[in-house]
């Protein structure tokens, strides 16, 4: 019988200590095999049918972890681009808000649109800061920076509390923190981090009723009947969120179908659970060496002010880390263990 431990050392044997998932995740054994069988059918000129199938087992494979119908997923290239199919719903003068200091993907296409109001409040204070006329909250699950994992549950009863639609961005945290995307408007997550898929997939979740948004990006694939629908305009958009999916990168949701896999197999609690102890057990580590990481329970992202510019000093000595705005930012994955976390502490120990 399969356990946690053998499932997640068959997929994975990085060639060193690999705490950087918040970056991008490793990819299992499995999508490998994935991408390889994807490369080779086209280099032998075979049908593509499965690799269009795979987007679709990907779509389903994403919906069941966000909790919601495959109906309401929509697949795309990366989440900026889904935040500008939101950006551009919103009517001149909206008022956005996000949090300081948020991922730019998830900010930036508001800015751009120059004509919305978008305020940015402290992360602790967005849900107290949602008042009439607030047409949209936008905000990370959990900050890229830091870690730290916004009160979704206070966000979602403030915004309700004043008609304000939500957008919440689960990229550092789908694949280690459970996700109820229908509590929310839209949500979008990257593949390539914490669920272990290659870059280049995004998915999107829209409300049943699609949130009032234009398929801005439709081509053929955003079609009811994609292949009658290969030239002159589409007749009949998808009556599904697919309305507002962009040509897939085939290669990449045949890798992502394989990853999501894995995570399904594993169990989101259970990684969360497996994450949050390693988290733990280096944030225990740190004060025995004098260190305060900023504030952010509950997150499988540790980051220690003042250590940023030891990050290289660890890749030199095989410990793959980041360094954000003088920040040591170290994440803890599911291929993680108590020995890369105290492989870590001991070289910041000197």
């Amino acid at each position: 019988m399969e356990t946690f431990e053998s499932l997640v050392r068959a997929e994975f044997r990085p060639k060193n200590t690999y705490l950087n998932t918040a970056s991008s995740g490793l990819l299992p054994a499995r999508t490998l095999t994935a991408l390889q069988e994807a490369m080779a059918i086209r280099a032998e000129g075979r049908p593509l049918d499965p690799l269009f199938e795979d987007v679709e087992r990907a779509r389903a494979a994403f919906a069941r972890l966000a909790g919601v119908p495959a109906s309401r997923v929509a697949a795309g290239p990366s989440v900026a681009a889904q935040t500008g199919l939101i950006a551009a719903s919103l009517p001149a003068g909206a008022e956005v808000l996000t949090a300081e200091d948020d991922f730019t993907s998830v900010v930036n296409p508001f800015h751009v649109r120059g004509d919305l109001k978008v305020r940015a409040v402290p992360l602790e204070r967005i849900a107290e800061s949602v008042r009439p006329g607030t047409a949209l909250v936008a905000v990370s699950a959990a900050q890229s920076a830091d870690g730290r994992v916004a009160d979704l549950p206070a966000l979602r009863a403030a915004a309700r509390t004043h008609g304000a639609r939500t957008y919440v961005d689960f990229s550092q945290a789908a694949g280690w923190l459970p996700i109820d995307a229908d509590g929310y408007d839209y949500t979008v997550a990257t593949t390539f981090k914490w669920l272990l898929g290659p870059h280049g997939a995004a998915f999107l979740v829209v409300p049943e009723d699609m949130g009032g948004l234009t398929p801005l990006l439709a081509g053929w694939v955003a079609a009811e009947n994609p292949w009658d629908s290969c030239y002159g305009p589409v007749a009949e958009l998808a009556h599904s969120a697919r309305r507002f999916d962009v040509s897939p990168g085939l290669f990449t949701y045949s890798g992502v179908h394989s990853s999501l896999t894995l995570i399904e197999e594993l169990g989101v609690a259970a990684v969360h659970a497996h994450d949050l102890a390693l988290a733990d057990r280096f944030t225990q580590g740190l004060a025995r060496l004098g260190h305060e990481p900023l504030p952010a329970p509950g997150s499988a992202i540790v980051s220690v002010p003042g250590l940023g510019a030891k990050q290289a000093e660890l890749s030199r000595a095989g410990i793959q880390v980041s360094d954000r705005a003088g920040n040591l930012r170290a994440s803890f994955h599911l291929y993680n263990t108590a020995a890369d976390v105290d492989r870590l502490l001991d070289v910041l120990a000197g």
